[in-house]
C-alpha cells in the first residue's frame, strides 16, 4: 500500500511538472504576473457590475441628473434638484459625470462586462474556425480535390482572406447588418481565425509525423480520436497564446467601431461608445475621453503582456535568448 502510495504521489507530480514547469518560466515574467492578476480583478469586477448596473438603483448608468453634467471626478454629491433615490455610489461621483448627468463609474462598469465579452466570443469563434480549418488542412491536406490538394485550397482561400484590409471588411459589414453586439462579434470572429488555422496547420504537419501518432494509427485507432486525443492536446500551446492577444486586438476593434458608430449603440455602453460620446467635449470635460481611453490602453496592454508571457512560458527558443 505504502509503495502504492508513493508511485502514485511520484506519478502525480510528474504529470504536474510540465504545468509547474511553465507556471516557474511566467512567474519570472513580473510584467506578464501583473497583468494576470490585473486580468483576474478585471474578470471578477466584470461579474460585479453585471449585478450592480441591473438591481442596484444608485449603479445604474441610464439615471439622467442634467443639474450635474459634466461635473470632474470626485466632485461630491450635494444637488437638491436630484432625488436621493437617484444619488452616485458612495454619495461621489468617482469618475465625474457626463453631457447628460449620468455616472461615467457606472458606464464604466457597464461597459467592462460587455467589452470583455465581445473579446472572448469573438476570439472563440475565431480559434474553433481556425482550429477546423487549420486541423483540416494539416491532417488531411494530402487528399486530392482535382488538381488541388485540400491543403492547397484551404492554404489559398486564408491568403485571399488575409488580402483584405480587416477593419474596413469588418466595418462594411457591420454597416450593412443593424447594429448588434451578437452581429459584431460574429463578424470580428469570422474575419480573424487566419493566423489561428495557419498555427495549427504547422503544428499538425509537425505532429502527424510523431512516433505516439504513428503508433495510434497502426493500431487501427479512428482518426477523430486521434486528432482530438492525440494531436489537439498537444498543438493548443501556441493557439492559447494567439488567444490571449486576440483578446486584445477584438476589443480594439470593437472599440474603434463604436467609436464610429457602427458598434454597440446607446443606451447600452462599452468603453468604445463612452469614448466616442466624450469626443465632443475634449475641451469641456477631457475625463470623458481619457477615462475610457486610458482603460483600453491598459487592458490592451495587460493582455499582450499576458500572452507575450505564455509565449516566452511555451517557447524554449524565446527562453533562451533572454
Amino acid at each position: 500500500m505504502e509503495l502504492a502510495e508513493q508511485s502514485g504521489g511520484t506519478l502525480t507530480e510528474q504529470e504536474m511538472s510540465p504545468i509547474r514547469e511553465k507556471w516557474n518560466i511566467f512567474r519570472k515574467n513580473r510584467s506578464a504576473v501583473l497583468s494576470l492578476w490585473f486580468l483576474i480583478f478585471l474578470f471578477a469586477l466584470s461579474i460585479v457590475a453585471i449585478l450592480l448596473t441591473k438591481y442596484s438603483a444608485p449603479f445604474s448608468p441610464a439615471t439622467v441628473r442634467l443639474s450635474d453634467k459634466f461635473l470632474p471626478p470626485l466632485t461630491p454629491f450635494k444637488s437638491n434638484l436630484v432625488k436621493p433615490e437617484d444619488a452616485p455610489p458612495f454619495g461621489i461621483y468617482l469618475l465625474g459625470t457626463d453631457e447628460l448627468g449620468r455616472d461615467v463609474f457606472s458606464r464604466m462598469l457597464e461597459g467592462t462586462p460587455v467589452s470583455l465579452t465581445i473579446g472572448f466570443v469573438a476570439v472563440g469563434i475565431s480559434v474553433f474556425v481556425g482550429i477546423f480549418l487549420g486541423g483540416l488542412a494539416g491532417f488531411y491536406g494530402r487528399i486530392r480535390f482535382g488538381w488541388m490538394t485540400v491543403d492547397t485550397l484551404i492554404m489559398r482561400f486564408v491568403d485571399i482572406m488575409l488580402c483584405f484590409p480587416t477593419f474596413f471588411l469588418i466595418l462594411t459589414v457591420v454597416a450593412l447588418l443593424p447594429p448588434s453586439i451578437y452581429n459584431i462579434m460574429i463578424v470580428i470572429g469570422l474575419t480573424s481565425w487566419m493566423g489561428t488555422a495557419r498555427l495549427v496547420r504547422a503544428e499538425f504537419l509537425s505532429l502527424r509525423e510523431q512516433d505516439y501518432v504513428l503508433a495510434a494509427r497502426s493500431q487501427a485507432i479512428p482518426e477523430m480520436r486521434i486528432i482530438f486525443q492525440h494531436i489537439v492536446p498537444n498543438a493548443i500551446a501556441p493557439v492559447l497564446v494567439s488567444a490571449t492577444i486576440g483578446v486584445a486586438t477584438a476589443i480594439l476593434t470593437e472599440s474603434a467601431l463604436s467609436f464610429l458608430g457602427f458598434g454597440v449603440q446607446p443606451p447600452d455602453a462599452t468603453w468604445g461608445n463612452i469614448l466616442s460620446d466624450g469626443k465632443g467635449f475634449i475641451f469641456d470635460a477631457p475625463w470623458l475621453t481619457f477615462i475610457p481611453g486610458f482603460t483600453i490602453l491598459f487592458v490592451v496592454l495587460a493582455f499582450n503582456l499576458c500572452g507575450e508571457g505564455l509565449r516566452e512560458a511555451y517557447n524554449p527558443k524565446l527562453r533562451q535568448q533572454r
